[in-house]
């Protein structure tokens, strides 16, 4: 995780910053497969995965598109959350893809 997905309040002290929302999501890389992560900034995240500094994975899998992403309480809520997607097999993440698009809660 790089330092900008860091809370707003550890970076500049602001305690109204850090009860922004966190995010886990779920992109689409150009070669078909999924990268799932957390942030507190969806837009930002996904630029930074097209830039080529989001993660080592998604470098050389550019570009990626943004497909499914849920709201978390906290980073601790987002980081438990993430781990029980990763464990999803493939069938599974397409699933909660497209379900999230039927329903509108999904990117």
């Amino acid at each position: 995780m790089s330092q900008d997905d860091r809370p707003e309040a550890s970076r500049d002290g602001s305690a109204a910053a850090a009860e922004q929302p966190w995010f886990v999501y779920i992109i689409e890389c150009s070669d078909g497969s999924f990268y799932t992560g957390i942030t507190n900034d969806l837009e930002r995240r996904q630029q930074q995965h097209n830039d080529g500094t989001g993660s080592r994975y998604t470098r050389s899998r550019r570009p990626v598109i943004l497909r499914y992403h849920e709201t978390c309480q906290s980073r601790s809520e987002a980081l438990i959350r993430e781990c029980s997607l990763r464990l999803l097999t493939r069938k599974q993440k397409e699933e909660l893809v497209n379900r999230g698009k039927l329903n509108g809660d999904a990117a």
